[in-house]
């Protein structure tokens, strides 16, 4: 073919793109998966969704996203809701947010109960709130009828005043006493607490307050001998987490250094790493791998300074909405988040970070459910996918292809076998995707190429789920799986997330169209690092 004939060619595929989007490119891809050994474990219960304190006059924007969501005023005893929450059976929740550190608990001494309200010069805009004694008990109620394992996060900066000279930054000792009789109600009301976490976003550069690195360390190992004396069985005491905040190395690093070993159990951050919900480019911040890359050196910093100063503990990112300001109105809650979102989950996997919770489970325009229907969005299906398919151990992926495809594999949280996620943010090609079972046991510089791995294709079956925006929108509010959407049933379940099966018979390869997010179950694949372990 002449070199005009290829200038033709191009052109007119070019073209047939452009005008028919219904058209789409393919493209072969090899995927190499190493199951020999993995790279990294979650907790077993990675997934985790925020709650928040935000009440209904929180507006961004001028717009007020928040509804009835802030755990003062949510419906407790919605139908969705509940039956949202028991689908993951269980789902970690973590109650905090940025007005966490004004909220005192009708507890011990404090008989009164403000109402929070709008203040100008007050933390975030509102004054100090209160979390009465009678909603403790229904959200207790509620979090046991779900089987929620519930993170609360506690005010950090009572008995704490603004510096003089720097009017964010808060000092002296904390004072735990309202705490502690939060806490003794809890225990002698039998409630489950799985942890606790002490303030919001008060290290680093903090946002409205901040607290020095040391008096952090100080505040937070009296937290730790407060819950060890007030639990005294070992197997049922609540974890310890913190700072709850932004990463900052100099600050995390001293943090760190200054905690003794077994204060604390996981260090928490925070991610908006798509910036402000109002920003116009959001939607292409969503889509473009290199944007999303660029947040991996902070999951690897945090994940190496905990390996490095507090080893007996894990990674956790303790609250991820995306964008900041309650979100993006138009793209935050739609098919498109997910491809941020579930790179996230399988990014911080890698990087071995413990629990990912995401900003919110309700409230915003971040929200996996609606905020006002309670109706899931397509975030939440992935959410769902995700925790019922993907395990604990992680293992090493790679391709030579589009940046576009993004690719995850972990052991297969049911039976043996490896999930994979594979993630296609082109908007006209497709993937043929076909998978190499590397057993090498050694670095890629040490092997020799094509020994010791073995094209899979013709021997696997395997379940897929494939989601798709509905009509191809990709700022649509309703999913497709396998070309369904997904809808709540007449009695407001969760719908059943059905595979399509391949029959290892077939020998073809897994087809990811444009813009699509796809799980495969292979539950035949030869992967050592995910055998019952030998003894």
């Amino acid at each position: 073919m002449g070199v005009n004939q290829c200038v033709q060619v191009a052109l007119f595929l070019g073209l047939l793109v452009l005008f028919c989007p219904s058209f789409s490119l393919s493209e072969d891809v090899k995927l190499k998966v190493k199951g020999v050994t993995n790279i990294a474990t979650t907790d077993e219960n990675f997934i985790c969704a925020t709650l928040d304190w935000w009440p209904s006059n929180k507006c961004d924007y001028n717009q007020c996203p928040w509804g009835k969501a802030g755990i003062l005023n949510l419906d407790l005893n919605n139908t969705i809701l509940s039956n949202a929450i028991k689908a993951f059976n269980p789902l970690r929740i973590r109650l905090g947010g940025s007005l966490q550190d004004q909220i005192i608990y009708q507890f011990g001494k404090q008989k009164q109960c403000p109402t929070m309200r709008k203040k100008d010069n007050g933390l975030f805009g509102f004054s100090v709130g209160c979390l009465p004694k009678k909603r403790w008990d229904e959200v207790n109620h509620f979090f046991n009828k779900t089987g929620v394992k519930f993170t609360f996060g506690l005010n950090a900066l009572i008995g704490k005043k603004n510096s003089k000279e720097d009017q964010l930054n808060w000092k002296g000792d904390w004072n735990p006493n309202n705490a502690i009789s939060l806490m003794k109600y809890t225990v002698s009301k039998g409630y489950s607490i799985d942890s606790y976490e002490l303030g919001n976003e008060l290290c680093s550069e903090g946002v409205s307050a901040r607290i020095d690195s040391v008096q952090y360390a100080k505040d937070i190992t009296k937290l730790r001998h407060i819950i060890n004396s007030l639990y005294p069985n070992a197997t049922t005491r609540p974890k310890v987490l913190g700072p709850a905040g932004f990463y900052g190395k100099e600050w995390f690093d001293s943090f760190l250094q200054h905690v003794g070993p077994g204060v604390i159990d996981g260090v928490t951050h925070h991610i908006y790493n798509l910036g402000a919900g109002v920003d116009r480019d959001l939607i292409s911040k969503v889509q473009d791998p290199y944007f999303l890359s660029k947040i991996a050196q902070t999951f690897k910093d945090v994940s190496t300074a905990v390996k490095e100063f507090t080893p007996w503990a894990g990674a956790w990112v303790g609250e991820s909405g995306g964008a900041y300001n309650s979100g993006g109105k138009d793209v935050s809650h739609t098919f498109v988040n997910g491809f941020w979102y579930l790179d996230q989950l399988g990014m911080t996997s890698t990087f071995n970070h413990k629990v990912y919770c995401r900003q919110a489970l309700i409230g915003g325009n971040y929200a996996l459910l609606n905020t006002t229907s309670f109706i899931p969005n397509p975030d939440y299906y992935g959410y769902v996918t995700y925790y019922r398919l993907m395990g604990t151990n992680v293992l090493s992926i790679s391709h030579d292809s589009s940046p576009y495809l993004r690719t995850y594999a972990h052991c297969s949280k049911q039976g043996s076998g490896i999930t994979l996620l594979l993630i296609n943010m082109e908007n006209s090609t497709s993937f043929d995707v076909s998978l190499v079972n590397d057993m090498n046991l050694y670095s890629e510089e040490l092997a020799s190429e094509g020994v010791n791995t073995v094209n899979l294709m013709d021997s696997l079956k395997r379940e897929e789920y494939h989601l798709t925006p509905k009509d191809g929108n990709i700022q649509s509010d309703v999913v497709l799986l396998n070309g369904t959407p997904l809808e709540l049933t007449k009695s407001k379940e969760i719908p059943e997330l059905k595979p399509k099966i391949v029959d290892a018979a077939s020998s073809s390869p897994i087809k990811v169209a444009p813009h699509s997010i796809v799980f495969v179950q292979i539950n035949n694949f030869n992967a050592p690092a995910c055998a019952p372990p030998t003894k």
